[in-house]
């Protein structure tokens, strides 16, 4: 799914005199209304489930995600591996992971380009460059792991490297002609490929990395646990099988929630310290 950053706005007085909303956003790896969009069945789902409003609260940006539960004006966030990873730094370990997309277990980035001299990874060396935004994981954090991996250092070796703000941003510029190559997230990608928004036969794939863990569903450790189960209960209950549900795991591009834990993004907080990404 691409990133979408819930959050729930609740009081820690005990779930019966805790405010009754549940405020929701996501990390804005995508446009706005696209969010919104993604986001309408399953609020409604969790309406139901919890017996509280729902609301979703779009954020600017990704810090503005990170920084929003931290203070208590979310409650509940869906995160990219490296936003959670931020977060909980950030809050010395006061936020933890719900769930996770299936999917999450072994994400990918692709990188894409229009250049057909491009053909791997060191072939980036003197050209010009888009990430999507800084704190991405698989539009940034990882993407430019794997470069360093492949010795290539972007603020080096590329003649200049750009930042889109958002996954579909990143292929509207590679395909726009605006930058030689990017990167981006798997899921949107297909998405725009299967929606028929990109042609790959013009803008095409030419690198897909390695598996790793990514988004997830987070909340603050002092969330009313009555509440935090009955959240994790109604991730966990969405049923493919079931139409209603279907509808709502399509439009977050998950097979089924998981269970997940803090140490699933370790590899993700090495890769963010390695890249001196970790403020």
């Amino acid at each position: 799914m691409a990133a979408v950053l819930t959050v729930l706005t609740l009081g820690m007085t005990g779930f019966a005199h805790a405010q009754q909303v549940l405020r929701v956003s996501a990390i804005p790896d995508e446009a706005p209304t696209e969010l919104q969009r993604k986001f309408k069945p399953l609020g409604n789902y969790l309406e139901q489930k919890l017996g509280m409003k729902v609301e979703f609260t779009p954020v600017t940006d990704y810090a503005a995600s990170v920084e929003g539960l931290i203070n208590n004006k979310l409650d509940m966030v869906w995160f990219g591996g490296f936003t959670f990873v931020q977060a909980n730094v950030r809050s010395g370990g006061k936020v933890v992971p719900l769930v996770q997309r299936e999917e999450d277990e072994k994400f990918k980035s692709v990188f894409i380009t229009t250049d057909k001299s491009i053909t791997k990874l060191s072939d980036l060396k003197g050209k010009n460059f888009s990430f999507g935004s800084e704190s991405s994981t698989s539009g940034h954090l990882m993407p430019r792991s794997f470069l360093l991996d492949a010795k290539i250092n972007p603020d080096v070796d590329m003649k200049r490297v750009a930042f889109s703000g958002a996954h579909d941003a990143t292929v509207a510029a590679v395909a726009g002609g605006k930058v030689d190559a990017g990167a981006l997230n798997i899921s949107v990608w297909e998405k725009l490929v299967a929606a028929g928004k990109v042609n790959p036969q013009q803008v095409r794939v030419f690198y897909t990395t390695p598996g790793y863990y990514d988004y997830n569903w987070s909340v603050r450790s002092d969330m009313n646990p009555v509440v935090r189960k009955k959240l994790t209960d109604a991730f966990l209950a969405l049923d493919a099988k079931n139409p209603q549900d279907k509808e709502i795991l399509d439009l977050q591009r998950a097979t089924r929630f998981i269970p997940t834990k803090p140490e699933n993004y370790k590899a993700i907080e090495a890769a963010a310290r390695n890249a001196d990404l970790l403020k």
